[in-house]
């Protein structure tokens, strides 16, 4: 078992300040399955996020007195059609060939078509489940920024989505990633 593999070098010049960024949090093989798993940490933020925003929605059911049985039926299927939707999203506008959709292991993930595909779920459950759409998505959409803020750390763990290059004294960063990408 390896612990904290595959890292990158990050710097803040203007900080004086270098980092080496982990990607991977733990891989390991199971013995007589001949199976290597890699635990990245970009996954672990995810889900983490996810746990956290699960919590304030529960929660928040509760104090409006809505049904958790109900809320539970509508965060699962929210959440399939929110997984399906950010791969199909992929699949189609990154060129993916379409028989790879379910090779979801290989990375390919589309916010904005998770948005679309819980939006598209999520008002069908509470049609079916008779929960009030409005009271539904406010914690919906209080979840997501839950979710969405803590992901975005692991944005920066991934090295993407990181912006654009600043003159700035404190708060330009680059590493490895970001200038192999750019003056690519």
């Amino acid at each position: 078992m390896k612990w904290l593999t595959g890292y990158t070098e990050v710097s803040f010049p203007g900080l004086n300040l270098d980092l080496n960024v982990y990607e991977n949090l733990v891989e390991f093989t199971i013995p007589g399955w001949d199976i290597d798993i890699t635990i990245k940490f970009y996954g672990v933020i995810i889900a983490f996020g996810f746990i956290l925003a699960v919590l304030f929605g529960g929660r928040m059911a509760y104090k409006w007195k809505m049904s958790i049985d109900k809320m539970l039926d509508v965060l699962i299927w929210g959440t399939l059609g929110g997984i399906v939707g950010a791969r199909l999203y992929y699949v189609i506008f990154h060129g993916t060939p379409f028989n790879e959709f379910l090779n979801i292991h290989e990375g390919g993930l589309a916010i904005l078509g998770a948005v679309i595909g819980t939006a598209i779920a999520t008002p069908i459950m509470c049609k079916i489940k008779k929960m009030n759409l409005l009271s539904t998505l406010d914690l919906t959409v209080m979840g997501f920024f839950i979710g969405q803020g803590i992901g975005r750390w692991g944005n920066f763990i991934n090295q993407e989505a990181y912006g654009s290059f600043t003159g700035s004294n404190w708060f330009g960063m680059t590493g490895d990633k970001i200038s192999s990408e750019v003056f690519s």
